[in-house]
């Protein structure tokens, strides 16, 4: 039995796999497994060439159920996730290292954009509280940086020379021990088709009482977006709120929920003027939909009527 599974999920990205699979390739013993959600290119067929099991969706199930159908197919006792856009490079020993410590769930490494410089902000977040999200959807951490809010979250100060627990590394290049991801139940499918899966989930470990280390020793390459990059701006912006808004529906008390979910609906109004010279009235159709999937969130889930349910997330 091979001790460290790598779960690639794709979706388009005929263009990364090949190159991605090859340099996971390189892990010894590991057994690789692409899960393809329903691309309309040849992802799939550019997988199964590399010699790898593939499992072809016939739709579009999300990452969250593609992870679990990959954790799945194998009793692999490590999974490794790795975007078909981000390419191993050296020390998966180190992730492995630090999982030997029981107290440790998950660890996450170093990530490198194509200039070969750390994804600083990216590979290793801390969990976001209410007030942090609140400053994102008003724009406040991208117009003010330096704020305290965002370095924290953000991990502007890590050290990276030297392992760091943290709360919620890049699902990019990640790793988990398979007991954990029993014990949680999988990743949260609720979370369709992508955003915040990978923050509940390390939400989740961590109400269990399980720490996560960032290990920049163990490092990967890793481009990004590539399948984001295809989305109409509607359909983006959909999917990144009600994401966003349905983590804040299943982890913060009453208060924060709805100070976030107001701070959508304000956000909303202020991208729709500001997009205007680009996008036209698009830009008012799209972010008043944002503004009605905040409302609608609020009411349905802020007043107890299952909050954290699937039923009651924007759709």
């Amino acid at each position: 039995m091979p001790d460290i599974a790598v779960i690639i999920v794709t979706w388009n990205s005929s263009a990364e796999i090949a190159a991605c699979i090859t340099a996971a390739q390189t892990i010894p013993g590991a057994e690789i497994v692409v899960v393809d959600n329903a691309s309309v290119d040849a992802t799939a067929s550019v997988a199964a060439s590399a010699g790898v099991s593939v499992i072809a969706n016939s739709i579009n199930a999300g990452f969250a159920a593609a992870v679990n159908q990959g954790v799945r197919a194998t009793n692999a006792p490590l999974i490794l996730l790795l975007n078909p856009d981000a390419c191993y490079q050296t020390g998966i020993n180190y992730l492995v290292e630090a999982l030997n410590d029981p107290d440790v769930a998950a660890a996450g490494g170093m990530t490198l954009d194509a200039s070969a410089q750390p994804q600083t902000g990216f590979m290793a977040r801390n969990l976001p509280p209410p007030k942090t999200l609140v400053f994102e959807v008003l724009g406040l951490n991208r117009l003010f940086s330096a704020n305290s809010i965002n370095r924290h979250y953000r991990c502007l100060d890590l050290d990276l020379r030297a392992a760091s627990v943290v709360e919620q590394p890049a699902a990019a290049f990640f790793m988990f021990r398979r007991t954990v991801w029993h014990h949680l139940g999988g990743l949260d499918e609720g979370f369709w088709p992508i955003w915040f899966e990978d923050v509940d989930f390390c939400a989740r470990l961590k109400a269990a009482g399980w720490k996560v280390v960032f290990q920049p020793l163990s490092v990967a390459k890793h481009t990004g977006g590539h399948s984001i990059h295809g989305l109409p701006m509607e359909v983006r912006e959909k999917y990144w709120y009600g994401s966003l808004l349905r983590y804040a529906a299943k982890h913060y008390p009453l208060a924060g929920f709805s100070g976030v979910c107001w701070a959508v609906a304000a956000g909303s109004i202020v991208r729709a003027i500001r997009g205007l010279p680009q996008h036209g009235f698009k830009a008012i159709v799209v972010y008043a939909g944002v503004f009605r999937q905040a409302v609608r969130c609020w009411l349905g889930a802020g007043f107890g009527r299952g909050r954290g349910r699937r039923a009651d997330m924007p759709s």
